[in-house]
């Protein structure tokens, strides 16, 4: 058993870091016990709802550097906007070298805006020498384990692998305005939530226990289009949400996307991996599903196939809230609850290993440079989409390489 618990800092106060929070009701090994925010009001909000749960005596501190210094904090989440994730780390490093210590770093996902970026957080935590973890939640969700788990041992051992792996996140739009801003987030919706589909795709394609390399990638596909939210009438109610800075007449982003990836493993069987990506689902919330299929077998799952279900009738005319699902479209029709998306999305599983890793002192495989890894893929794929054509495995130009509503021109898709 460990001998010590870990200090857990949040970089970040907003709606990630209160999903972390809650799901560290089922983290036994380290407490939450700082959070930093560039709003100290918002900081001191997110540390006394980790103190009302009874994850930690949490405080909000003035600066990042304040936090690392202080000896209670023994590792941090970065959990920030994507244009603040080069600047956080420069500055939890530069902390670090006038004689503070960390055992680790994780960050959320993506790991960075772009290629560049992504290979600066690389050199800052390797510069660091703390552990390091990319905070992928969906490789943790108890479905993907366990399904994957009966797919390989069952299926693939009485008749081959599987061969062709779909993921897909969807839902109506995020929540704050940055990440609608091709030039703050990095993209659309590809750069937002592909991150996730492309990772987990392969994840469940890849056999049990074998490390994240041992499938070759060969060939990328990608298409985006903006189909709601560059509409005259959505344009308009976007921007009324989230302020004038958000322009989808002039600069949109894509709010779909998608993409296949083609494999293949150590004997050259071929593999596919499909992906899509949306803002401009429209149903009961945030819908995740995945399919693996191989010879003789299949899996499938829906997060909005729940065990629970409520009707409310026209009626009833309640307030919008996200009380039954994240992304919460309607209050009123039939409309699945999900019993706690704190564990059935991953994160409590996911933090529960990173913190037991990192308490551990060994190096996780979802690391740093995994997060580099899907950065690059998703750079491929705007690249194939611009270019309109099937890409070779590892394109020309990916290490510069900035999509079109990134660009400092401020570029938006052609309508």
């Amino acid at each position: 058993m460990a001998a010590r618990r870990l200090g857990v800092g949040f970089i970040g106060s907003g709606f990630m870091t209160r999903f972390h929070l809650r799901s560290w009701e089922g983290v036994r090994d380290a407490d939450i016990r700082g959070i930093w925010s560039p709003h100290l009001d918002h900081a001191e909000e997110a540390a006394a709802l980790a103190r009302s749960l009874r994850v930690g005596d949490a405080k909000a501190y003035g600066t990042i550097e304040a936090m690392v210094a202080d000896p209670a904090i023994d590792c941090l989440w970065i959990c920030g906007p994507n244009y603040a994730r080069v600047e956080n780390m420069e500055r939890i490093v530069e902390t670090l070298s006038r004689g503070a210590s960390l055992v680790g770093v994780a960050c959320e996902k993506p790991l960075a805006r772009n290629v560049a970026e992504g290979r600066r957080m690389v050199e800052l935590v390797e510069q660091a020498g703390v552990l390091h973890g990319y905070l992928e939640n969906q490789l943790f969700m108890p479905s993907v384990e366990r399904g994957k788990f009966i797919v390989w041992a069952r299926g693939a051992a009485l008749a081959g692998r599987p061969y062709l792996a779909r993921a897909a996140e969807e839902h109506g739009g995020p929540h704050m305005p940055w990440f609608w801003r091709g030039d703050l987030q990095g993209g659309g919706v590809l750069n937002d939530m592909m991150c996730h589909s492309l990772e987990v795709a392969r994840y469940l394609i890849t056999q049990p226990g074998a490390p994240r390399g041992s499938l070759t990638r060969t060939k990328v596909s990608a298409q985006v289009a903006s189909l709601k939210w560059s509409r005259p009438e959505y344009v308009k109610l976007l921007s009324d949400m989230m302020g004038a800075d958000v322009d989808y007449r002039r600069h949109p982003a894509e709010d779909f996307a998608r993409a296949t990836v083609n494999y293949v493993d150590g004997q050259g069987t071929p593999l596919v991996v499909e992906a899509t990506t949306s803002w401009s689902f429209v149903g009961a919330g945030l819908r995740l599903t995945m399919e693996l299929l191989g010879p003789e077998y299949s899996m499938s799952i829906n997060t909005l196939d729940s065990g629970s279900k409520v009707f409310f009738s026209r009626r009833l005319q309640g307030k919008a809230a996200e009380d039954l699902i994240e992304k919460q479209n309607a209050e009123q029709g039939l409309m699945p609850i999900l019993g706690n998306e704190t564990v059935e999305y991953g994160y409590e599983a996911e933090n529960r290993f990173f913190a037991r890793s990192f308490l551990d002192g060994v190096q996780p495989e979802l690391s740093f440079h995994a997060g580099l890894d899907v950065t690059e893929l998703l750079m491929a794929c705007y690249m194939s989409a611009e270019q309109e054509r099937v890409l070779d495995w590892r394109p020309a130009g990916l290490d510069t390489y900035q999509p079109p509503v990134a660009r400092p021109a401020g570029v938006g898709l052609e309508r």
